[in-house]
């Protein structure tokens, strides 16, 4: 099977796509959660790594270390969170993986403000800093010559079939 790692900004659909994978194909995929490890207040990160974006990588690297064993017995997983591209493949060298795809979770701002705003009830989480975020993010997938799924005007069932497919291929 293997591993497939799902990234993007918050409202994206990543989490909601993930979710509907585990609550439809448990028997097939091992879901996991990058926040389910508990995201630590902002001064926490500062104090243990010295900024968010070194505590970012660390989990990161964590993350992968731990599910590399998996991996290479041929299990599928799939792995969601708001990481940088660049801490997944470095991360994924580490741990020595030598298949997955990692896809970047995407939408349009006005889908991400809808979905933030009206269907998570999170207004505040739809501000500058998290367009910019996603921003950077679809920056930083075209440089990696990573795929991009766009769920502006995709379903969440239409969503998960094409995460699935990209697992199976």
């Amino acid at each position: 099977m293997g591993l497939i790692i799902l990234t993007g900004a918050s409202g994206s659909g990543k989490t909601t796509i993930a979710q509907a994978i585990a609550r439809d194909h448990a028997s097939e995929v091992a879901v996991h959660h990058f926040d389910s490890i508990g995201v630590p207040a902002l001064d926490v990160m500062i104090r243990d790594r010295g900024s968010p974006e070194a505590w970012q990588r660390a989990k990161t690297m964590e993350w992968l270390a731990r599910l590399a064993p998996h991996v290479r017995k041929g299990e599928a997983v799939l792995l969601e969170g708001q990481m940088r591209m660049s801490f997944v493949v470095e991360a994924i060298t580490a741990a020595k993986i030598n298949e997955y795809k990692l896809l970047l979770v995407d939408c349009d701002d006005a889908a991400r403000t809808r979905r933030l705003t009206m269907e998570r009830g999170q207004p505040e989480l739809a501000n500058a800093d998290m367009m910019s975020w996603a921003t950077y993010l679809r920056g930083e997938a075209l440089t990696q010559g990573c795929e991009i799924l766009d769920t502006s005007r995709l379903s969440i069932e239409q969503s998960a079939v094409r995460v699935l497919q990209r697992l199976h291929s």
